[in-house]
């Protein structure tokens, strides 16, 4: 069957808008930001072994920077190692307190453990501008046999505003709650295999942007489809019109 060519005009002209409509939507997918709140990354690590969390914090005011970021260990599990990774323009002040019960490594007994950390920007212009984020890196361990792990996390602005990111995860089925705290599932050391490629399975660091990039992927991957069709649009159009006596 053939078609009229004043119908074969009509359909390229609809096929393309879609197309066009669909790109730029995936075009925006793909720029969106991956968070809207403070994070850790990676979202899994082994019980009993090491991880280096990175706690993705964005500026989300129209006009204030952030001037202060403290993360607080969990209280119920406190952490015998808990070190810092340097970060430049700002500097990192560690709280410890002494443990009711000492924890046992095969170090030996640690009687104190690091409660908070408060990262400060070493000058104004150091400090993260509104639409900016940065990465806090934290290397922990060793993780104990618990299901997940939550860091309450406090984000100060230029303005005075705290911003208490320490809301509970919310159960299944649950909306999420408006400032969710910072949570790390853990799994056993059986389940290793369940673990993402980016989690610290044997001690070494998770960049936790194995997400992003497989979003990334997909959203360049259909916006090949839609030209793709596109294109096949536009030729089928350009044979007709050479066939046409």
């Amino acid at each position: 069957m053939q078609l009229h060519p004043t119908t074969l005009r009509r359909a390229a002209r609809v096929a393309l808008g879609t197309l066009a409509a669909g790109g730029a939507a995936c075009l925006v997918l793909v720029a969106a930001p991956g968070w809207a709140h403070v994070e850790v990354s990676p979202a899994e690590a082994t019980q009993g072994g090491d991880a280096t969390l990175s706690f993705t914090v964005p500026t989300e005011s129209d006009s204030a920077s952030t001037t202060r970021v403290q993360v607080f260990m969990p209280e119920d599990h406190p952490l015998a190692s808990v070190s810092v990774r340097p970060h430049p323009g700002w500097h990192a002040e560690i709280r410890t307190a002494k443990l009711a019960t000492p924890l046992s490594t095969d170090d030996g007994d640690v009687t104190e453990a690091v409660t908070r950390v408060t990262w400060t920007p070493d000058s104004p212009h150091d400090a993260l501008k509104p639409g900016e984020y940065d990465d806090f890196d934290l290397e922990v361990g060793p993780l104990p046999n618990v299901s997940s792990l939550t860091f309450k996390t406090l984000q100060t602005y230029s303005d005075g505003t705290v911003v208490r990111w320490i809301d509970a995860p919310a159960a299944a089925g649950q909306p999420e709650p408006e400032h969710p705290a910072p949570t790390l599932t853990l799994v056993p050391a059986s389940d290793e295999a369940a673990v993402s490629a980016d989690s610290p399975a044997s001690g070494a660091s998770g960049s936790g942007s194995g997400d992003g990039k497989a979003t990334t992927a997909l959203a360049l991957s259909i916006v090949g489809v839609l030209l793709g069709g596109a294109a096949l649009a536009v030729s089928l159009l350009s044979k007709r019109r050479v066939r046409k006596p």
